[in-house]
């Protein structure tokens, strides 16, 4: 749905020529980039941890 959004964006600000829906799409994707960088960092950090990234597994982190 976000790529449908970040498309729609694009093709308006063509179409009007003007470029700032483009800018807002990168900004958008950089921000979805960021959030996929960050649940993989965590995913790594379980499996560091745990050996495995078994979701029974996880209750054994709770303090």
């Amino acid at each position: 749905m976000l790529n449908a959004v970040n498309l729609l964006f694009v093709a308006f600000s063509t179409y009007h020529q003007d470029a700032q829906g483009q800018v807002f799409v990168f900004f958008s994707m950089a921000v979805a980039a960021a959030e996929v960088a960050v649940g993989l960092a965590i995913l790594v950090s379980i499996f560091r941890n745990l050996g495995s990234i078994d979701i029974n597994n996880l209750k054994n982190l709770k303090g």
